[in-house]
């Protein structure tokens, strides 16, 4: 099979480069974008110290049914930080050890 020989794509390729100098191609209508600089420095970065957080209070808020004796200790809600709510138990046992 013999190849045969096309004219056609070497015109457009004469066409195209004659357009090209007789009309320069527009610049782009934004800027070329400029690569992102990157810091100097790599290493970890420091964050500021934290804050000092107020301490928060234990809440404890005991609930009594009207109709039980006093005798009966009721339900308790003891909320806060994890350390100060074992704190207040360990005292309220001990109360409690002492009493009896």
């Amino acid at each position: 099979m013999a190849t045969a020989f096309h004219p056609l794509p070497n015109l457009f390729d004469a066409f195209h480069a004659l357009l090209d100098r007789l009309a320069p191609r527009a610049a782009p209508a934004h800027p070329p974008r400029t690569p992102v600089q990157r810091p100097v420095w790599n290493g970890p970065v420091r964050q500021p110290p934290a804050r000092p957080q107020p301490a928060r209070a234990l809440r404890i808020v005991r609930l009594v049914e009207p109709s039980a004796s006093r005798a009966v200790a009721g339900r308790m809600v003891i909320s806060g930080r994890m350390a100060d709510v074992c704190a207040e138990l360990d005292r309220m046992a001990a109360l409690e050890s002492r009493a009896a």
